[in-house]
């Protein structure tokens, strides 16, 4: 062996030695998510879950300006200016006037302070009404994020299927092909005729073309699973095994007691709730118009000249004020009636909403729980199918090798097989989305 052979044999082991931890690592860097762990990122990282927190917050602040009003208003302020001719026109306007003498110029600085007193509650009843307001926004943040967990099981499913039917095409086509050059092995030997190595070179081309839609779908429910989450489009990423993933479906309870749930928890029926409330409380503001307003107020100023009061001086002066005052709205007496009375109108408008909103709720409750039902049966009709369609592949295999059945007879069977295997996928992911779907109406989700 030649010198420079024995120097590279050491390098190219190093290399291959270094490769396969840097492969092992990039395979590492692949993140596994189950559904639980979508929900969490989705819960840390979505857009719509954060503009929805936003609006939350707002709602918080509010309540605290809401707070601010019932504190005494309190100003400081001042001015400067010029005064004319202080001119008293004693013996009427067309009279010679008495020039009073004062300053060419003049300023003030001062105090104000009111402080309310009694308005009829508006002010504490307006703090109610913004905490009510919170509450809604809460609400409407956990009905948010129900709706977000529910499209991201939608997705986390979508994609579960894609992956188990890519799986099954993926197998499909690998027997198909096993199949074909067995078939063209029969041609060559004359046992067959030609048309049943185009059948089958024909549907070897439909599974291939039907793999390349299932890898374009599951590109596009891997963005939307990542977009969902907040994080790039293109991240990498894979689902755990589904059958490990413990979110079994749970059938004990009966539909009436989901609606007892969904009536207590349920976000939706939470807000009509607060909705009517809100309703009624707007109704009391409007009422309390009718009320008078008492309030406490207090000015000091100093001023320069003295031009308010006889005798008139050009000297620094301060003067003020301390005392209550009652002030009550007289037109309100005429013009809150309609105010009041449409104020009403809402309210009993919120109440019939509620009550369409309970049967909403009820009829929503029912129609997954039957859904659920529904999904639970087509999984048990789907594996007797399997196994049916299985028995029935292998003896019309059997007797298609002894040429005692056609290959159209073959191809339909295994068509059949391969459309159960995606119909007893499709019902086992549809049973954990109704299910998911159940909870999500009865906020438990």
């Amino acid at each position: 062996m030649k010198p420079y052979k024995l120097v590279l044999w050491p390098v190219i082991i190093g290399i291959l030695l270094i490769s396969q931890p840097l492969k092992a690592q990039n395979s590492d860097t692949v993140k596994v998510l189950t559904l639980e762990k979508i929900w969490s990122l989705t819960e840390l990282n979505s857009r719509q879950l954060k503009l929805s927190d936003l609006y939350r917050k707002e709602s918080q602040l509010s309540v605290d300006e809401a707070r601010n009003r019932i504190l005494p208003e309190v100003s400081v302020g001042g001015d400067v200016r010029l005064n004319s001719k202080f001119l008293i026109y004693d013996n009427g306007l067309f009279s010679s006037p008495q020039d009073v003498p004062v300053s060419s110029y003049g300023y003030a600085v001062g105090y104000n302070v009111n402080f309310n007193l009694y308005s009829g509650g508006r002010e504490k009843r307006n703090i109610k009404i913004k905490k009510e307001e919170e509450i809604v926004k809460q609400y409407e943040f956990e009905l948010e994020k129900n709706n977000i967990k529910y499209s991201a099981a939608v997705a986390y499913y979508d994609l579960y299927k894609f992956l188990q039917f890519r799986e099954f095409i993926s197998v499909e086509i690998s027997t198909q092909r096993k199949q074909l050059s067995l078939i063209e092995n029969l041609f060559k030997n004359g046992v067959v005729m030609k048309s049943d190595v185009l059948r089958i070179s024909v549907k070897l081309s439909q599974l291939e073309l039907s793999l390349s839609d299932i890898e374009k779908k599951i590109d596009i429910a891997k963005q939307r699973i990542n977009i969902l989450m907040g994080r790039n489009h293109s991240a990498p990423f894979d689902i755990a095994d589904e059958n490990s993933s413990g979110s079994e479906a749970i059938t004990e309870p009966q539909s009436v007691d989901y609606i007892d749930i969904a009536l207590k928890k349920s976000p939706q029926f939470k807000i009509t709730d607060s909705q009517i409330a809100l309703s009624d409380m707007n109704t009391k503001q409007i009422q309390s118009t009718l009320l008078p307003k008492v309030s406490l107020y207090s000015n000091y100023n100093y001023t320069f000249p003295q031009i308010s009061f006889y005798p008139y001086s050009n000297d620094l002066w301060g003067f003020g004020q301390t005392g209550i005052k009652v002030q009550f709205s007289i037109d309100n007496l005429y013009k809150s009636r309609k105010s009041i009375a449409r104020a009403q109108n809402i309210s009993e408008q919120q109440k019939e909403k509620a009550r369409i909103k309970k049967d909403e709720i009820t009829i929503q409750v029912n129609e997954a729980y039957l859904q659920e039902q529904q999904a639970s049966e087509s999984v048990e009709m789907a594996e007797k199918n399997i196994v049916k369609s299985t028995e029935t592949v292998r003896v019309i295999r059997n007797s298609y090798m002894n040429q005692e059945s056609l290959l159209t007879d073959l191809l339909d069977a295994e068509s059949v097989l391969l459309e159960a295997k995606f119909n007893l996928t499709t019902a086992q992911a549809n049973l954990k989305l109704s299910h998911i779907r159940l909870l999500a109406i009865t906020g438990i989700l």
